[in-house]
Order: C-alpha cells, then sequence, then structure tokens
C-alpha cells in the first residue's frame, strides 16, 4: 500500500513538472505569462516588471482636479516622477525660498516657479512658517483659475496647513459645504489633526474676492460653479 503511495506521489509529481514545462513561462523574454485558464478561460495575463527608475512621488501628494495637484516640497529622489506630470508651474507658499536643487530643477525644465508669499512685508526675525494672509491666498487662486498655468503644483514645506489653506479655500469658491472642506484638510495633517485657526480662516474667506474668467478657467471649476 504504501509503495503504491509512493509510485503516486512520484507520478503527480512528474505531471507537476511536465505542466510547467508546458506552461507559457520564459525568465528571459522580459515579460512573465501566466494561464489563467480557471478564472480567464484561455486569456493569457502580461506581468510587466517595474520601471528601472524609482517613481517617488512628494510627501502628501495628491490630484487635486484635473492637472492639478498638491504636496509637500519635492526633493531631488521626486524629480523623475514631477517629470511625468509635465507640469508648467509650481506655487510655493512660504516666505523662505525653497530648496537649492527645487530652484534648479524648475530652471533646468522651464517651470516656472510662483513665490505666493506668505507675508511680502516680513522681516529677518518673522517666522517663515506663519499662516497665510488673506492676499496670498488670493494671489495663489488666482493662477489656479486660469487653465493657462496648468499643469500646476501646489506646494509648501510638509504640504499640510498652508498648501491645505489655499486648497480649502478653492473648495469653498466650488461650493463645497464646510464639513466636506474640512474633512479633507485634515486628511493631510496627520495624528496631529487640523488647525483650529486655518479651519476658520477657510470658513471666513470671501470667495468673491477672486475674480474667474469664463475663457480661461478650467472645464472643472466651471462645472462646479453651474
Amino acid at each position: 500500500m504504501v509503495e503504491n503511495q509512493d509510485e503516486i506521489i512520484k507520478e503527480t509529481e512528474t505531471n507537476f513538472e511536465e505542466d510547467l514545462d508546458e506552461d507559457n513561462y520564459d525568465e528571459d523574454d522580459g515579460e512573465i505569462y501566466i494561464n489563467e485558464e480557471t478564472e480567464l478561460g484561455q486569456e493569457t495575463v502580461v506581468v510587466s516588471h517595474p520601471p528601472d527608475e524609482r517613481i517617488v512621488p512628494p510627501l502628501n501628494f495628491c490630484p487635486v482636479e484635473r492637472y492639478l495637484y498638491r504636496s509637500g516640497q519635492p526633493s531631488p529622489v521626486n524629480f523623475p516622477f514631477l517629470l511625468n506630470l509635465d507640469l508648467k508651474n509650481i506655487i510655493w507658499l512660504a516666505n523662505e525660498e525653497p530648496q537649492e536643487s527645487l530652484l534648479e530643477f524648475c530652471d533646468f525644465h522651464n517651470i516656472s516657479l510662483q513665490f505666493a508669499a506668505i507675508n511680502p512685508d516680513a522681516g529677518e526675525d518673522d517666522n517663515p512658517w506663519d499662516g497665510l494672509t488673506e492676499h496670498s491666498i488670493i494671489n495663489a487662486l488666482q493662477t489656479i483659475v486660469d487653465r493657462k498655468s496648468y499643469p500646476l503644483l501646489i506646494c509648501c514645506g510638509m504640504g499640510r496647513h498652508r498648501t491645505g489653506t489655499v486648497v480649502g479655500c478653492l473648495r469653498r469658491l466650488m461650493g463645497w459645504n464646510l464639513a466636506s472642506v474640512s474633512e479633507e484638510y485634515r486628511r493631510f495633517t496627520g495624528s496631529r489633526g487640523g488647525r483650529i485657526l486655518v479651519e476658520l480662516l477657510i470658513e471666513a474667506f470671501d470667495t468673491k474676492l477672486v475674480k474667474i474668467d469664463p475663457e480661461t478657467a478650467p472645464l472643472w471649476l466651471l462645472t462646479a460653479l453651474q
């Protein structure tokens, strides 16, 4: 009886190896082919290899609307990813300049870097991480509501509060309710949560101060305003 079981196991292993040889599997042809007969009939599924170059998005990167993105300050490891976005403009939300590597990247690839200064009159002793002013928010939004600026990235140091403030005011402009605006803002603030002053600023922002030209506004904005 044992001998018969051994023969059955040996025969099963032999048949399994023969089945593998018959499958469309070739490690040297650059692709892996898997025959999913049980789920996909006789269809062949092609599994691609990962890219040779690392594609790493910036911290807190996320699409906002079509061709409009948000993130923290990009570093050199993120530059290959940014190239895939074919950016035309980057809005930098801070008094201090971004890293030299980002300045050089924008200059080399003809990407316009807009400094939406938090406080244009700030001195050397002022805190560069203070919250946004109404003027700086309007300045950023006027660029955002012009599709000639696209593809466009909005960013600050961490991509949380200042970027979240501008995006929150944009959502107000689009007619979002405050609960949805706050939920999106807090999604990027991490375990510390949102800042009540930021949410109050977003709530009090006068959307009528932003001038929208229907001839140049993005389609998604015009749709939201209907």
